[in-house]
């Protein structure tokens, strides 16, 4: 079943267990599918969101690499102002309020 959080909660939980708190693209992808078996299956939609959320979403900053760190695309980290909503691991969805 699907996991009780939001795609925003895996890009944090992918950035806060990464060393300097920075992932590729390709290693969000990677972290959220050997961490999560709901997204193992062949379907490639929840990573078209998972670019589409990282890309819309304020908490989450592109940063371009260093000159001597080769490789494709730019690390994504976690804005320092958007710190608190995660704190004490606290990764669940937020109930809606009516």
């Amino acid at each position: 079943s699907r996991p009780p959080y939001s795609y925003s909660a895996l890009f944090a939980m992918a950035l806060h267990s990464a060393p300097g708190r920075r992932r590729t693209l390709s290693q969000i992808y990677q972290f959220v599918a050997e961490n999560f078996p709901f997204y193992r299956r062949g379907r490639a939609g929840w990573q078209n969101s998972i670019r589409h959320n990282l890309s819309l979403n304020d908490c989450f900053r592109k940063v371009p690499r260093d000159e001597g760190d080769p490789g494709k695309g730019s690390y994504w980290t976690l804005d320092p102002n958007c710190e608190k909503m995660f704190d004490n691991g606290n990764f669940r969805r937020r109930r809606r309020r009516r």
